[in-house]
Order: structure tokens, then C-alpha cells, then sequence
């Protein structure tokens, strides 16, 4: 459960992985939104939401995932303790109970990927109760959606109309549909608190749907959707101090959706989206002022990799991005969502501030490239045991959400139980140094980790902060 910044005092954001229903979906075509009106009389107060409902409530499904672990001790890895102690490892069964979103008639189902990752078997139960055996086709962890298909079937499937989010207003009335604590297929209802819900911390793109709607624990994956019974969002997370639902709910915008449907709907396990090649930061006010702003608003471009499609486009270092074609930008989470959304091929118009006027660039839309990442997981016992590094390339860069110009051997990730784990690696961090020697492969730190040392002296970089540590002794 990741912290929210601290002006929001000991709460934390929930990721809402338990049980929960999801609504199906149809794709069609967006209509346009209904006129938006406060009510006229008590009669027009009295409406039901039941016809909604009913449209949709067999869209939404129940998704239960798990996977078969070893309660391993992580001394079994020294061969004298296992001499004298003996032992086997015990299996355990995880689960995870979320919801889920039929988005095809063929069975192609919408939810989080915190509800599926890491887990071998996943089923699915329908809204009247028929249960079928799914495979994950694509996950993004980047989005926390992935897409599953029911095993061997050949009926279609009802699906939600898929909606615009980009026509979504603060204030607007929305259904949450999903299966809280286990108890069966709810309904809520609330409004639309926010559209543009940044500095979050659930996802890499930082832009959500906030909604009072109640959800809780159980409706990961399921369905936020309009009046029109259309899909507008998916339930994500929660904003609690108790655990439950607090009136504060995340949903990811459907267009965020679209794209990672489009993808499975084409035959891809990944999502491929563009990459701009520059490092972002957020606009302060002095930098504001600086730009003769009102306020605070836009991305600053802190570095610009070489051969990028930034470099490439002409975008400087210090240039104040505020659109994207035609689409104002608040904050470098905006942009990132914006850009991600972007079909590969063409190009993108990006307006920026130079020098006191505006100009555009034209950012050609292509994918970030990789190189050879050679992953070794570290099994030698040193303070990297359990810890899976990679050589950083510029894709890798682009996924861990580091600055692109940097080069170095990448954690990527670090085993639960793990020596790694109880000393505070996480994934992300950039390792620097071992023992005075510098680290420029993977294969440098698993020779280094594998000598027998007393005292390690270890320098890493995170959130662009290096840090020197020293362990034994």
C-alpha cells in the first residue's frame, strides 16, 4: 500500500485487490454526452438507476487468481545449515480475488494487473454464476491493467460500451460495480470529484478519475461507468485510513483502456508506446514566474537523451512544454499520459515555451530502443543475494522511470524473503560501485558478488540521489 505524500497526513492509497465483479463491455461508437442539468422537480429526484444497472451488471465478472509458493527460509541456501537442520520447503497457495471487465464478445476481460501479477491459475465467474478458465494474454504494470481470455469458448459474451473519459466533468453521476469484501455484485453511486488526479502513486501514468462512489477492497478491476451505461473508468484504488471506503476512489481514465484493449485486441502481448527521450520535471512557482506564467503549470525539460525523438524534434533543455496537440498540460504526469496514449507512427505536436514565445515541435511517435539487458539473479551470498539486475538501456531506463541519459547496472527486482530485501534494495536502484570497483555490467556485479567478503561497500543511485552504504565489518 504506497504512502501518499504527507500533506494528506498517515493515510494511504489502497490498491483494491480482494474480491470483486467487473462490468462487461461493448465497443461502440462514443455518443455524445447527456445534457447536464441539476433536477426540476422530486419526481426527476426519485429516477432509478435499475435500467443502467441492468444493462450492464452482466458485463462485470469475478476474477480469482493464484499461484503455489515455497515458504523457504532463506538460510536453506547455506548448505551447513541445511546438514544440520534439515528441513523441505512448504508450499502455500496465494491468492488474489479481484474484477473484472468483459470489453469483447469474444471474452476478452479488462483488470488490474495487481490482481493477476505473479499468478499461474486464473478463473473467471460470469454474473450468472458460470465459472471459466482464463488465460492472461497481456499485462502492463506500467498502466496496472491486463487483459485475460476465457479458455475454450465459443459463445459471445456480453460486453459494455466503451465511453470517452475525456468527456467526463467534475460533478457528473457514476455507477461503481464490482464485488466488495467477497459479499457479491454491488452497486454504488456517486459523482465525478476529479478528472486529473496526479502524484498518486499506483501507476507509472499518474492521472486519475477521483470518485465518492463507494468502493473497497474487492472492486479491483471493476467498472466505473456514466448514465449512459458506458465504460468510463476502471476501479483501481482507494484513498483510507480504516481500509475502507472513505469516499476518495481512483479509477484509470477508459482511455487509458482503450489503448491496452487495442493491443490485445491485435495480437500483443505489450503495450508499445511512444518515447520522447527527455527527462520531465515540475514546473515551481519560480519557474513559473520565470516564464511570466499566471501559475504554476507544464513540464520543464530537465535532459534530452542523444538520438531521441526529443533531440531529434529540436526540444532543448529547458523548454516549458504546456500542450500536446491542441491538449493544455498541467504537469509532467499529464504529459506522460497524453503522450502514452499516442499511436505509434506520425508525429506529435508539442507547444513549448522559448525564449518568451511559443513554438511547436513536431515529436515523431516511436518506440523507445532496447539493448542486450543480460538479467542475472544474484544467489551468491553477499548483501545482492535474491536481487535480479539488468544492463541499463534506454527502454529499461524508460520502464523503471529513469532519467534516459544514465548508463549502469539496474535492480529490477528483488525477491520477497530475500538478503536483498531485509537490506532495503529496491527495484529501480542503479548500482554504482561494489568495494571501490565500478559496476558497468551485470555480469561485473554478479563476479563481485560472488567473492567472499567481510565488509561491502556498496554505492547506489535512487531518485537521483546517490547513496554509500557499508554493510558487515
Amino acid at each position: 500500500m504506497p504512502s501518499l505524500p504527507s500533506r494528506f497526513g498517515p493515510a494511504v492509497v489502497t490498491a483494491l485487490t480482494m474480491l470483486a465483479v467487473a462490468a462487461p463491455l461493448v465497443l461502440a461508437q462514443d455518443s455524445r454526452a447527456q445534457e447536464a442539468r441539476v433536477p426540476s422537480s422530486t419526481g426527476e429526484i426519485r429516477l432509478s438507476y435499475a435500467p443502467v444497472v441492468k444493462r450492464v451488471a452482466s458485463s462485470v465478472v469475478n476474477v480469482y487468481a493464484a499461484r503455489i509458493v515455497e515458504n523457504r527460509h532463506p538460510l536453506m541456501d547455506d548448505p551447513v545449515f541445511r546438514r544440520f537442520f534439515g528441513g523441505r520447503p512448504q508450499e502455500q497457495v496465494q491468492r488474489s480475488l479481484g474484477s473484472g471487465v468483459i470489453v469483447d464478445p469474444s471474452g476478452l476481460i479488462m483488470t488490474n494487473n495487481h490482481v493477476v501479477e505473479n499468478m499461474d491459475q486464473v478463473k473467471v465467474s460470469l454474473a450468472d454464476k458460470r465459472e471459466f478458465e482464463a488465460e492472461i494474454v497481456l499485462k502492463d504494470a506500467r498502466s496496472d491493467l491486463a487483459v485475460l481470455r476465457l479458455k475454450d469458448v465459443t459463445e459471445k459474451f456480453p460486453a459494455i460500451a466503451i465511453g470517452d473519459s475525456d468527456t467526463l466533468q467534475v460533478g457528473d453521476l457514476v455507477l461503481a460495480i464490482g464485488n466488495p469484501f467477497g459479499v457479491g455484485q454491488t452497486v454504488t453511486h456517486g459523482i465525478v470529484s476529479a478528472v486529473a488526479r496526479t502524484q498518486i502513486g499506483i501507476t507509472d501514468y499518474q492521472f486519475f478519475i477521483q470518485t465518492d462512489a463507494a468502493i473497497n477492497p474487492g472492486n479491483s478491476g471493476g467498472a466505473l461507468v456514466d448514465l449512459s451505461g458506458r465504460l468510463v473508468g476502471i476501479n483501481t484504488a482507494i484513498f483510507s485510513r480504516s481500509g475502507g471506503s472513505q469516499g476518495i476512489g481512483f479509477a484509470i481514465p477508459v482511455n487509458m483502456v482503450r489503448v491496452v484493449i487495442a493491443s490485445a485486441q491485435g495480437g500483443s502481448n505489450v503495450v508499445r508506446r511512444p518515447w520522447l527521450g527527455a527527462k520531465l520535471q515540475a514546473v515551481t512557482a519560480e519557474i513559473s514566474e520565470a516564464f511570466g506564467l499566471k501559475r504554476p503549470a507544464g513540464a520543464l525539460v530537465g535532459t534530452v537523451a542523444k538520438k531521441s525523438p526529443a533531440e531529434r524534434a529540436g526540444l532543448r533543455t529547458g523548454d516549458l512544454i504546456v500542450a500536446i496537440d491542441g491538449v493544455e498540460v498541467d504537469d509532467p504526469n499529464a504529459f506522460d499520459y497524453r503522450f502514452a496514449m499516442k499511436a505509434m507512427g506520425g508525429q506529435a505536436q508539442i507547444g513549448v515555451l522559448r525564449s518568451g514565445r511559443e513554438i511547436r515541435v513536431a515529436v515523431p511517435l516511436e518506440s523507445v530502443p532496447d539493448g542486450p539487458r543480460d538479467e542475472r539473479l544474484i544467489r551468491s551470498r553477499s548483501p545482492f543475494a535474491g536481487a535480479r539486475v539488468a544492463n541499463l538501456s534506454p527502454a529499461l531506463a524508460d520502464e523503471l522511470r529513469l532519467d534516459v541519459t544514465l548508463q549502469g547496472v539496474a535492480i529490477i527486482e528483488v525477491q520477497d524473503g530475500s538478503t536483498a530485501r531485509g537490506l532495503g534494495f529496491r527495484k529501480g536502484d542503479l548500482v554504482l560501485a561494489v568495494n571501490g570497483e565500478a559496476i558497468g555490467s551485470s555480469g561485473d556485479l554478479e563476479r563481485i558478488a560472488g567473492q567472499q567478503q567481510r565488509v561491502w561497500r556498496i554505492t547506489i543511485q535512487r531518485d537521483g540521489q546517490p547513496i554509500s552504504v557499508v554493510f558487515g565489518g
